[in-house]
């Protein structure tokens, strides 16, 4: 059956299974080795707009403003990386888009604390600290909106279920971008896909089955893998994912639970695309459907009036 994907799709698709089957980059790759240890080169602020480095309990916060703040909201951040990948530019590329949406919002990007140097719970304390320092700002909790894709979507959720364990409020909003929301790896699509999937698939050695993050714990955990908690008074969120990873069941059970429990939930399952393929930004016409998608669901959310101002 032909995939009615752009070429540029095809064209990106099959340099990723090109890169990921290589003999000596794949393996890499496929592990995690990779996004452990490469380096970038810095990166350049737009003109204009403003990025602070801060430093925050056991790790650091990057926060990008626009020129013109046009609303009260703001968005934070949790990158993805499997859980042992720190920060990377390409998250910087996602939070200025975050930052056009909405006439201009602050976006506040963790670089939370990763394995297998900080197991289970460095992230999720990060993550809870992270959504505190806003607060801490003047943001009412409704006025933030967490962002996250692949373990970074994975940990806005198990903050939500934190907050909720905790008895406070949570966020206003999420978009979640093929969240990995089951360490267990237990959802259909981990097999159906398995020799689709151009990023993990085709491999045991994949980062997705090596349990650095939660090493002793039980993969289980609705802390860990937020699947098996109960979504009840969650966020409206968003949730994006390619039709040929093998992370598609870890959106379509979450979403199914959610509705199941009452929350506002949006899917959209793109057929043909592999993982996070929002990374390709404005190089690939599916990427630039996500993101529009991304941007009239933030857009669409109720605004609340009391405006903050923050490191001015």
């Amino acid at each position: 059956m032909r995939e009615d994907i752009s070429i540029q799709a095809k064209m990106v698709r099959k340099f990723i299974q090109i890169v990921t089957s290589e003999r000596l980059i794949g393996p890499k790759i496929q592990d995690g080795t990779f996004r452990k240890n490469v380096i970038e080169p810095p990166w350049h602020c737009p003109d204009k707009y403003n990025m602070l480095r801060i430093k925050i309990k056991n790790f650091d916060m990057e926060i990008l403003e626009p020129p013109r703040v046009g609303t009260g909201m703001a968005v934070l951040q949790f990158h993805g990386g499997g859980y042992i990948g720190k920060m990377k530019n390409a998250y910087r590329d996602f939070a200025l888009e975050y930052s056009q949406m909405r006439g201009g919002m602050k976006v506040f990007t963790a670089d939370y604390r990763v394995a297998p140097q900080h197991p289970y719970p460095a992230a999720l304390q990060d993550a809870y600290h992270s959504f505190r320092f806003l607060l801490n700002t003047g943001y009412q909790e409704k006025q933030i909106i967490l962002a996250g894709d692949s373990a970074g979507g994975g940990l806005a959720l198990a903050l939500c279920g934190y907050l909720k364990k905790k008895g406070e409020k949570l966020p206003g909003a999420a978009v979640l971008m093929s969240p990995w929301t089951d360490l267990t790896a237990s959802g259909a699509s981990y097999e159906e896909n398995y020799t689709k999937d151009p990023l993990f698939g085709n491999t045991r050695e994949s980062m997705i089955y090596n349990g650095e993050y939660y090493g002793e714990q039980d993969p289980s955990n609705p802390l860990i893998s937020p699947l098996f908690g109960d979504f009840t008074g969650f966020p409206p969120m968003l949730f994006q994912v390619g039709s040929i990873e093998m992370l598609l069941s870890d959106t379509t059970e979450a979403v199914k639970k959610a509705r199941e429990a009452g929350c506002e939930v949006k899917e959209s399952i793109y057929e043909g695309m592999f993982h996070v393929f929002q990374m390709a930004m404005d190089k690939m016409p599916e990427s630039e459907k996500a993101w529009e998608e991304a941007a009239a669901f933030i857009n669409e959310l109720p605004e609340l009036k009391n405006e903050v101002s923050l490191m001015r």
